[in-house]
């Protein structure tokens, strides 16, 4: 009996040890963000009919994103964030067209139907987590979607006009009027919650709590989060929530680091709008190159946000123009990237920007993916080598005493061409001089390390050499690469799977350019020695009773 009561305990832990996923496990993820109708389509499908610009169905589902995990994993992420999985509008098709992107919401206790079905989510959720990957799904509680400002309350979740704010339209220079007013316009107007109500408050809670522990939920992602009553986030969020995840709201914004700091507390963690906004202005060609936007940015989350480590960094998403469509040049977008990576909080990538998509804005910024046929474009390969560093650093210190995710970002050195940061053991050097060569351009780096420590480039696998009083000196001559610099002795001492073979630590190595990219180096979950334990046990204890 023993013995069944411990299979019990383990088929429990692998059933469920994803759900109760902590700020300080996300924090070691990098996030691949996918739109479910625009990833992947099922055998048989014409390719050639998904027009982004006619904002309507192009048929990808929670199956087909479950059989193309592959692209994902192989470029080394290490969690998948997908569209909301609640049922959208059943009704007419609006003059914005249809919900594809899953964001209107009818009947939150329903699936979307449109995506699949329950044992679909369950199969797609079982093969993440079999992946030891983590699931972050999208979920909307501010508004449901209509046609009128006097809807059919009875088709919703909460089906009495007592549950919603009156209609008023939104003045965003206002905070009151965000919280209580309707998102959208008079075209698709959106029904705002009132989060205030006991009954909201409660149903909402059970609705969220059956749906993480039903599909085995890792994390949630809050769309609108700003636009919601924020002492209404703690009875649904975190360990304390009837959620029991990780939360990351969306709090939509430019350079105001307060404006987005406040909410990190009613919420886990926000998306980090601001620094988005930074480095936008710091390294987008054409712009206006302002290095200062970032380092005013670095130096105030420091001091406002209550954990930076956790932040959702991100360059694109559903609701702002890809990258390529406001810089000409692939360059900044790969220091940008490696700015992401390598600095405090967790990594997003939104699908097709490892393919250089190029939409203005909502709604060609939601191209499909499978025209790109998942080629392993450059760009895939540089995040390839970006997420298996992370995830070396990450899984080669997480038992020290001090994790490099919560090693504070630090600023050596910022220039009119750039800035040098330090993470823990780590010297990113980042440039927005874009990609011609820059003969009399570089970047001199005020390093703690001795004169003729050997360090090693990631990116390129070359070895780097440290000068005189510890200066770095990094020459443009090749164009603005980025460069991410650890010492040598580290990657050879920790047996590191990036640039194996070509660690030299000997001193005196010559500083040289190129590039490289690496295989991705699967993440390690951070329980897993303790089922380990148990399946030993479980299995000592059942020898011993059939002796």
């Amino acid at each position: 009996m023993l013995a069944l009561v411990l299979w019990a305990l383990v088929a429990t832990f692998l059933l469920h040890g994803a759900q109760a996923a902590s700020a300080a496990q996300w924090r070691d993820r990098s996030i691949y963000q996918v739109i479910i109708d625009r990833y992947a389509l099922p055998n048989g499908s014409d390719p050639t009919t998904c027009n982004p610009s006619a904002q309507t169905w192009c048929g990808g589902t929670w199956n087909t994103l479950r059989e193309n995990l592959d692209y994902i994993q192989d470029a080394g992420f290490t969690a998948v964030w997908i569209s909301p999985v609640q049922q959208n509008w059943q009704g007419a098709r609006t003059p914005y067209g249809d919900a594809y992107h899953g964001y209107w919401i009818q009947d939150s206790t329903q699936l979307n139907e449109k995506f699949g079905t329950a044992d679909d989510l369950l199969a797609l959720s079982k093969e993440i987590h079999q992946r030891d990957m983590f699931l972050m799904v999208d979920v909307v509680v501010n508004d449901v979607m209509a046609l009128s400002t006097s809807p059919d309350y009875s088709i919703y979740m909460f089906k009495d006009a007592s549950f919603y704010h009156p209609y008023c339209a939104v003045d965003y220079s206002n905070t009151t009027s965000e919280q209580l007013c309707w998102l959208g316009d008079l075209n698709v107007t959106l029904p705002d919650l009132d989060t205030t109500n006991p009954t909201v408050i409660s149903q909402y809670g059970s609705w969220i709590s059956e749906l993480v522990h039903t599909y085995s939920i890792d994390g949630l992602r809050i769309d609108a989060a700003k636009h919601v009553d924020p002492d209404f986030w703690p009875t649904f969020c975190g360990a304390q929530g009837a959620s029991g995840v990780f939360c990351m709201g969306e709090v939509f914004g430019g350079l105001d680091v307060e404006d987005a700091a406040e909410w990190q507390g009613p919420l886990d963690s926000v998306l980090n709008y601001p620094m988005y906004t930074a480095l936008t202005q710091a390294f987008q060609i054409p712009g206006p190159l302002n290095i200062t936007a970032l380092t005013d940015t670095i130096s105030q989350s420091k001091k406002l946000y209550k954990d930076t480590t956790v932040l959702g960094n991100f360059l694109e998403n559903q609701d702002l123009p890809r990258w390529a469509s406001g810089s000409v040049d692939v360059q900044t977008l790969y220091n940008a990237m490696a700015f992401n990576f390598m600095t405090d909080g967790i990594p997003i990538v939104y699908y097709g920007q490892e393919q250089y998509f190029s939409g203005p804005g909502d709604p060609l910024n939601r191209e499909p993916l499978w025209p790109s046929h998942y080629t392993k474009t450059d760009a895939y390969k540089f995040i390839q080598t970006l997420n298996q560093f992370r995830n070396y650093l990450v899984n080669s210190t997480a038992s020290t005493s001090n994790p490099w995710t919560t090693a504070e970002t630090q600023v050596l050195t910022t220039s009119q061409f750039g800035i040098a940061l330090m993470k823990g053991d780590v010297i990113t050097v980042l440039t927005n001089v874009g990609s011609p060569a820059q003969n009399n351009t570089h970047i001199a780096v005020s390093s703690p390390y001795d004169r003729n420590t050997a360090l090693t480039n990631i990116i390129t696998c070359d070895q780097w050499v440290v000068g005189s009083q510890g200066y770095i000196d990094v020459e443009y001559t090749l164009g603005g690469q980025a460069v991410i610099l650890i010492p040598s002795t580290v990657l050879a001492s920790t047996k590191s799977p990036v640039c194996a073979g070509s660690v030299q630590t000997s001193q005196g190595a010559d500083d040289v350019s190129g590039s490289a990219s690496n295989a991705a180096f699967g993440a390690v979950k951070s329980n897993m020695w303790i089922l380990s334990v148990v399946i030993a046990v479980v299995i000592s204890m059942s020898l011993g009773w059939c002796s």
